[in-house]
């Protein structure tokens, strides 16, 4: 198949885009970066780069419907955060192209995370208690119990703060995009799952221990813990759920598995599956091998050693870090395809110079140019137009 993969520039895209390629399928990306990390990929068969759905929704959309009909693609993937966006397409593509993935409005509504912890719990499905930020609930909350304040339309925790019982909502917390949430404890479970018709084709579930910030960039594949596998089976069944779709938990210390979020995109568990069967399941091709990797641990070996580094003051801790650095997988190095690994640091321009020049904290320029923030009205989106992707960048 051709299949248009809607980003390039993080580590979870890559790894499907070498999924699918090395599954003899034809990848192209369309990226609002002019550099992303899989440009160099061997992986990618062209590039485009195209207007980013935070700065014109109507022009993005009509450039990917463009790329459709120029590369004759088969099948559209959304990646990550710019999957809000990208999923408005579903209705608008041409006859034997599909859409992995829901359609815009479940999409929306899962990845709302008021309406999720509101709708585990309407199914009878753990999950925190959660009220916006601005209502009695919320305060009464946060005199009752440990909490968190969090954006409902967050990522990467982005505007998460913790507080103690009792502390005083603060003024900005107050805010109606935010949410209160009782803070659990316990173990932080997150999953990915690929899904078809509200059936789990194969989940994997994975656990931190080296974070920057509250972003896990080390981790291990659990596999003891199937309680949370019957929590997520119930819950796209439920939805009648296809596409990816992911989830943090906290399993507390008595076995029971909340949801404190949904994520219905591709994250970082795809790394603990075996490529091979990701690229099957999502091609829609009968699969009888092994569903994980043989290796459990993974990083984002700069990330990682990044907080390794800023341990050197404390050296038992410094060693410690610096031996799982050394020792554990890279999820984008591959002997293979070896160019994103060494070319990372240009391939990130984009990102690098809105934090040298701008002063936008890295987190945030990865994703300030395709983050959705739950916006009520849309544009209405008329039918495709002809556009021009004469200025677009290929590949090679």
């Amino acid at each position: 198949m051709n299949v248009l993969l809607t980003l390039g520039r993080l580590a979870k895209g890559l790894e499907l885009a070498r999924a699918l390629s090395r599954a003899g399928h034809r990848v192209v990306i369309a990226e609002p970066f002019k550099w992303h990390l899989a440009k160099p990929s061997s992986a990618i068969a062209k590039s485009y780069q195209v207007t980013a759905p935070v700065e014109n929704l109507e022009a993005y959309l009509d450039e990917l419907l463009e790329i459709v009909r120029r590369e004759q693609i088969d099948l559209v993937i959304p990646i990550s955060e710019e999957a809000l966006y990208a999923s408005r397409i579903g209705p608008m593509l041409p006859s034997g192209t599909k859409l992995f993935g829901p359609q815009f409005q479940q999409m929306a509504n899962l990845h709302d995370k008021l309406k999720f912890a509101q709708t585990c719990r309407a199914r009878g499905l753990t999950s925190p208690e959660t009220h916006r930020a601005n209502t009695p609930e919320a305060r009464a909350l946060a005199q009752r119990t440990d909490y968190v304040v969090k954006p409902i339309h967050g990522c990467s925790g982005i505007g998460l703060r913790l507080s103690e019982q009792g502390a005083q909502l603060e003024v900005a917390d107050q805010s109606p995009d935010n949410l209160v949430q009782e803070r659990l404890y316990g173990r932080q479970i997150s999953s990915f799952s690929i899904v078809k018709d509200g059936q789990v084709l194969a989940t994997g579930l994975y656990e931190g221990d080296i974070y920057l910030g509250t972003v896990s960039v080390r981790f291990k594949r659990v596999d003891d813990l199937p309680v949370v596998n019957d929590w997520i089976s119930k819950f796209v069944a439920s939805e009648n759920y296809s596409g990816f779709i992911s989830f943090d938990f906290f399993v507390t210390e008595d076995g029971t598995p909340f949801a404190i979020e949904c994520n219905p995109r591709l994250t970082s568990g795809i790394h603990v599956l075996n490529p091979k069967a990701v690229a099957a399941m999502v091609a829609g091709d009968a699969f009888t091998g092994a569903i994980y990797r043989s290796r459990a641990s993974f990083q984002d070996a700069h990330s990682a050693l990044t907080v390794a580094i800023g341990m050197i003051t404390k050296p038992l801790s410094y060693f410690k870090l610096l031996g799982k650095v050394l020792t554990t997988k890279d999820v984008i190095f591959d002997w293979r395809d070896p160019l994103p690994f060494f070319l990372m640091t240009p391939m990130s321009w984009d990102t690098l110079r809105q934090g040298l020049f701008e002063g936008i904290p890295l987190a945030d320029a990865v994703t300030r140019d395709i983050l959705w923030h739950g916006q009520d009205q849309l544009p209405a989106i008329q039918a495709p137009r002809e556009v021009s992707l004469d200025d677009a960048l290929p590949e090679r």
